[in-house]
């Protein structure tokens, strides 16, 4: 199998974000540098289940040129089965279960997130999904459901099966986006398991991305609600690793990110409507605007017809200043990052 740590910097992943990390969000980010390795959305699995065909296709028309990882997100063992030796039968650099999804909605399934709260049910997922997949077999998960304190117990699953990595969102699933991440748990994981352990949570720039692999010793990043932000981070921290500076890009490269985001999305997108294109590139728009002047947002969330939301855009991003190179602290979508660095 090809080989998906470098030998001289931590690896950067993609982190799978529902309804963003698609086959269009990927080609567009490529165009930014990218990941190192991609993961895809989450494949909804359940008993009546088969692989939805629009995530299938950011594995078979990758565009980036690197590794991407189908994720499953699910708890009934025989579809989850199925649906890897599915999932393998496609150019895929390994199969992840989603352990960290902390939507009530999931959640409420034992799905995601949930399933920390069964302990026996993930070690026996686990055990049968190992054996069932032949190639590289990687999870995903949160360092508890209610407290970090129950980690240990969770490490120790982890512990007893092969699989072949392990990223860790730094907060629990009650904890969502909403607190500062717990980077000592991770770096017990990194001391415990005999794979390459990935840490996630609250990296937004070059000095929260150094300070958690410093704090964690971790084998990689994993990045998602600051990729969508800034699309350059990869690149920039690539550079930091090699002691280099990074592009600062402009509030016009920013635009010129939406812009790109935009058409990539419309012409993705059968059945185009303009007027539900605007809400749909809203979604993002929420993570790209934090960090900049509060009205660009609220502007936004009013904008209805195509030309208003390009107005909007250029009237805060059509300029030479530096683009902001963090969110604001604490909001909704960016939180205690500060802590890190």
């Amino acid at each position: 199998m090809t080989e998906i740590f470098p030998a001289n910097r931590p690896v950067l992943y993609l982190a799978p974000m529902q309804d963003v990390t698609d086959l269009t969000f990927m080609r567009v980010l490529a165009g930014y540098g990218g990941a190192d390795v991609y993961v895809t959305e989450y494949f909804r699995v359940h008993v009546a289940s088969r692989p939805d065909p629009w995530i299938l296709r950011s594995i078979d028309e990758n565009p980036t040129g690197r590794p991407v990882f189908a994720q499953m997100i699910g708890q009934d063992l025989d579809a989850l089965v199925r649906t890897a030796r599915e999932l393998e039968r496609h150019p895929v650099a390994g199969i992840d279960l989603n352990l960290g999804c902390p939507a009530p909605v999931v959640c409420r399934k034992e799905a995601g997130g949930g399933l920390l709260r069964n302990l026996p049910k993930v070690d026996r997922i686990l055990g049968t999904l190992r054996e069932a997949i032949a190639g590289r077999f990687t999870v995903k998960t949160r360092v508890g459901y209610h407290s970090p304190d129950e980690f240990p117990a969770l490490l120790e699953i982890f512990r007893k099966h092969s699989i072949d990595m392990l990223a860790i969102h730094g907060r629990t699933v009650v904890e969502r986006y909403q607190t500062p991440v717990h980077p000592e748990r991770i770096r017990e994981a990194v001391a415990a398991m005999p794979c390459p352990v990935v840490a996630n949570g609250n990296v937004v720039d070059v000095p929260t991305g150094l300070a958690l692999h410093e704090q964690t010793g971790a084998a990689g990043l994993m990045i998602g609600r600051g990729a969508i932000r800034n699309p350059w981070l990869f690149d920039q921290l690539r550079a930091a690793f090699a002691g280099r500076d990074g592009l600062v890009p402009s509030c016009r490269d920013l635009l010129g990110y939406v812009r790109r985001l935009y058409e990539e999305i419309a012409r993705d997108t059968g059945n185009f409507d303009p007027l539900g294109h605007v809400q749909r590139m809203k979604k993002t728009m929420v993570f790209v605007t934090q960090g900049h002047d509060p009205d660009f947002e609220h502007r936004l969330r009013r904008a209805k017809k195509p030309e208003e939301f390009d107005a909007i855009c250029a009237a805060f991003l059509d300029r030479d200043d530096s683009m902001p190179l963090r969110p604001n602290e604490n909001s909704r979508l960016f939180c205690g990052f500060s802590e890190l660095a």
